[in-house]
């Protein structure tokens, strides 16, 4: 597991009909501000200031094909136009289980990419891919 400290970020949010709505920076448009949003935006803005993830090469809820089914993705990252990592973001109450790893293995199967990575907010893991399996890495790969 890899303790990250989220940086300041001044997030632009607002009510409307009810209901709290953040901008996505990434998708140039306003957003329902859910408790995995917020997990989402937050890790966002790690990849951008403290990573120095270029912006262009993150993919914000990218829809795969799974057999028959559509998902989103949370956020993909890309590496030479390649998808390099699945990341998928849960809200900070919900535990990281093997039903959530289940999840993002799913997408992977899709999506074959190096590295995976599950977080909600509080913790993140980040999963290697080797010959034919995964091995948790204790750093965000650069």
């Amino acid at each position: 597991m890899i303790k990250i400290e989220y940086p300041p970020y001044n997030f632009k949010i607002k009510a409307e009909k009810g209901k709290e709505l953040i901008f996505d920076g990434a998708r140039k448009r306003w957003v329902s501000l859910t408790p995995e949003e917020w997990v989402r935006q937050n890790f966002i803005q790690y990849l951008l200031q403290e990573i120095q993830y270029p912006a262009s090469l993150i993919a914000i809820e990218k829809e795969i094909q799974l057999g028959e089914l559509r998902k989103r993705c949370d956020i993909i990252l890309y590496k030479k136009a390649i998808p390099w990592m699945i990341i998928e973001c849960k809200e900070m109450n919900v535990p990281l289980t093997e039903k959530t790893v289940g999840q993002i293995l799913h997408y992977h199967q899709a999506m074959p990419v190096p590295y995976l990575c599950l977080t909600n907010g509080n913790h993140v893991f980040i999963f290697e891919k080797t010959e034919n399996s995964f091995r948790e890495i204790k750093t965000f790969p650069v």
